[in-house]
């Protein structure tokens, strides 16, 4: 006996119940046309992940009610088809002093209009972007339902990176597990889950179906690339990573045997890091400003390496018609930044203009002058131009609507090598979380490929292979302020992705005076990235919801 499976990998915006019901309801009649008996959501996929503090409002809950029941009532004609939809459900006690939380993270299965089971997460993550603790209460018991003679055994996302739900729903007859996840995405992390799934699988002896949520949400990436493992831990099938689909899996029933095996139809093979990179980050713009409702995107364009992998970035995610960059030399400003930039708007077909900040520079050093008045020129006046760039940016924000797109690194940000109110001014930060030697790689990979037909070789090669300068002052490079580009990110990334201590660096042959100076930078520069605009979340730590320091403090070790 054969029972089609049918994941549906759908993007969903958090708080639209009605609209993420309708395309449940859209999937499970397209599926069931197609032979499927049996529809799995992502986890949550009601009201979208993360809702967060949204789920403490009683009227929220209310509406993921209801569109629960929608669902169920406009599906309820489907004979056969038993539908799994991840939810929220319940609430709490709150006061100013005190919350009390009876709220559940579920997945309820609906056949013909009827609730047939539900399943309440068990293992809730309380680290890196994940505060579920904070909003559900955890579920104790396993969840078995039983289509066309299987057994499916329900789990939601983290309950199965642990041995004891899948052992539980094994032990009340699974013959197959089904795993709801909205999993965030960061650089390898496709692999990382698959390897675990594998174990559950072997200690299970059960096979595998993980449906996965795909999409940004604010900082955070869902890239889909839904899979399913055998009995053994091979992948039979695994859906296209960054896109919506509807993944079809066989699920065959040895009627002598009682074993259970799946087949898929299609087994997408993995991508190398620096294309899911690029997709990551394509989607976390398009998202962004599609679910937040801009018009388009507006950036600063100076000739380096930063703004124009932004720019190539925008333009695949939301085409060039709807960029606007700017180019605002300043008096510092090089000849060839202006070459470069001019060469690649060309390229890339976008909108175009020139602003020269130099009258405005003046204006505000001569506005200053009797307070500055006998002090030597410094940081202070790289600064000026750098906020004189950020305020016309957001003035042309502030007139078209259109979201200001800003062009900082993660390598920038760690050690404060940018200006608060300057080129921190925007809205959405497409690079925060990419250190500055992956640009690079980024850049070039961009030039070598061209994944949404936008355009080849979007990006001056010199763009690329000059040294990287803020042009803010006369011959100025940033290796003249900070240690090479290698060096810095090798630090931030053990010492601030990954908790290794200032001793271990040294002892593993960095440099004293490096590891000194950019760990004393990250901690300085706390207060300017609190002030700073939300931006993707690619690595397993950004600076963002996975980094929770206090700005006051003594601690640095």
């Amino acid at each position: 006996m054969t029972l089609q499976l049918c994941i549906a990998q759908l993007n969903f915006i958090v708080g639209d119940m009605t609209g993420n019901a309708r395309k449940i309801i859209d999937a499970a009649k397209e599926a069931y046309a197609q032979g499927a008996r049996i529809l799995v959501t992502p986890e949550l996929a009601i009201c979208g992940y993360a809702a967060e503090d949204l789920l403490l409002r009683p009227a929220f809950i209310d509406a993921c009610d209801d569109a629960l029941k929608t669902v169920a009532r406009e599906l309820a004609g489907l004979k056969g088809l038993h539908v799994v939809v991840g939810h929220p459900q319940g609430g709490g006690i709150q006061s100013k002093s005190v919350a009390i939380t009876k709220r559940y993270n579920c997945a309820t299965v609906l056949s013909e209009g009827q609730v047939i089971a539900r399943y309440e997460k068990q293992e809730l993550p309380n680290y890196q972007v994940f505060d579920e603790r904070r909003y559900f209460t955890p579920g104790h018991d396993a969840c078995v339902f039983e289509v066309a003679g299987v057994k499916f055994g329900l789990l939601i996302c983290e309950d199965a990176w642990f041995d004891r739900p899948a052992q539980k729903a094994r032990d009340l007859g699974a013959q197959v597990l089904l795993v709801l996840n909205a999993s965030p995405f960061h650089v390898g992390k496709g692999l990382e889950r698959e390897v675990h799934m594998r174990q559950r699988v072997s200690d299970c002896n059960l096979p595998l179906v993980y449906a996965h949520l795909v999409g940004g949400q604010d900082e955070v990436i869902f890239e889909g690339r839904s899979f399913a493992l055998n009995a053994q831990g091979q992948v039979v099938a695994r859906a296209p990573a960054f896109k919506e689909c509807l993944q079809t899996i066989a699920v065959n029933l040895d009627d002598s045997s009682h074993q259970v095996t799946l087949q898929g139809l299609e087994v997408v093979p993995e991508a190398g890091w620096e294309e899911d990179l690029w997709h990551a980050l394509v989607l976390g713009i398009r998202d962004y400003l599609g679910k937040n409702g801009f018009p388009g995107a507006i950036l600063g364009l100076s000739g380096g390496i930063d703004s124009a992998l932004v720019l190539a970035l925008a333009v695949d995610a939301i085409g060039a018609d709807k960029i606007h960059a700017v180019m605002m030399p300043s008096p510092y400003t090089a000849d060839i930044s202006w070459i470069d930039a001019r060469d690649m708007v060309k390229r890339m077909g976008v909108r175009y203009d020139e602003i020269s900040i130099a009258p405005l520079f003046e204006g505000f050093k001569s506005a200053l002058s009797g307070q500055f008045e006998g002090l030597a020129e410094d940081t202070t006046e790289e600064n000026i131009q750098a906020r004189v760039r950020g305020t016309l940016l957001m003035a042309m924000s502030n007139k078209t609507g259109a979201i200001v797109l800003t062009t900082g690194n993660k390598s920038e940000m760690a050690t404060g090598y940018c200006t608060l109110y300057g080129d921190m001014a925007g809205g959405f930060a497409v690079i925060k979380d990419v250190v500055k030697t992956q640009v690079f790689q980024l850049a070039a990979w961009r030039n070598q490929n061209d994944p949404y037909g936008t355009g080849s070789n979007p990006i001056p090669e010199r763009i690329i292979t000059r040294p990287p300068s803020a042009e803010l002052r006369a011959d100025q490079k940033d290796q003249d302020s900070l240690p090479p580009y290698e060096v810095l990110d090798a630090i931030v990334q053990r010492y601030m992705e990954n908790d290794e201590g200032i001793s271990a660096l040294v002892a593993d042959g960095f440099d004293q005076a490096d590891v000194e100076k950019v760990t004393r930078l990250i901690k300085l520069n706390e207060y300017k990235r609190r002030q700073s605009p939300v931006g993707i979340r690619v690595t397993h730590r950004s600076f963002g919801k996975d980094w929770r320091y206090p700005i006051t403090n003594r601690f640095r070790a």
